[in-house]
């Protein structure tokens, strides 16, 4: 997983975005690395987030986002009734199984952002009251809001995890590089 952008391994605008993405992806999976489900579904804090629930969160508003631009339905509605239910994992859903998903997600949107003709190209934000009223985006914009919603929740995957175990992000780097503890 990516844990840092080279400046070489960017490319143009679009390269340089996706990896910044992927660069922030990279920390939520790393915190769940050698948990158990049950690890994954604790809340450590006073926080009624989850690693197994951030996980499950952040690959359903990124598949959201994507859907928006192309002017498609999300995959999953989430209304005043359910929304809650985008933060812990349910039924049959695995930290494995949402990892897959989100691996799904994640060709998606890269396959989408480099399909685009032009990062200029607009959509408009949702009817929703905390979006202004008819109000259009770019696709540069929608990069950089998934980029910025992916790390905000990176950060707070790092604090749970490290709540859970002691485990720091830089711990779960090295690990992931096969380093001795």
């Amino acid at each position: 997983m990516v844990t840092h952008v080279r400046a070489e391994e960017q490319g143009d605008e679009r390269g340089a975005l996706l990896s910044f993405l992927a660069e922030q992806r990279g920390g939520i999976r790393r915190a769940l690395l050698g948990l158990t489900e049950e690890q994954a579904a604790s809340r450590p804090s006073a926080s009624e987030l989850s690693l197994g629930g951030l996980l499950k969160h952040v690959a359903e508003v990124e598949q959201g986002w994507i859907a928006r631009a192309k002017q498609e339905p999300p995959a999953v509605r989430r209304d005043e009734s359910n929304w809650h239910e985008c933060f812990a994992l349910t039924g049959d859903e695995t930290v494995e199984s949402q990892l897959a998903y989100w691996e799904e997600v994640a060709a998606e949107t890269e396959a989408f952002i480099r399909s685009v003709p032009s990062l200029d190209d607009t959509f408009p934000l949702p009817d929703e009251p905390w979006f202004p009223a008819a109000e259009r985006v770019s696709m540069r914009w929608l990069c950089l809001h998934l980029i910025r919603e992916t790390a905000r929740h990176a950060g707070h995957a790092d604090i749970i995890r490290e709540s859970l175990d002691g485990a720091s992000a830089w711990d779960l780097v090295a690990k992931e590089q096969g380093a001795p503890a």
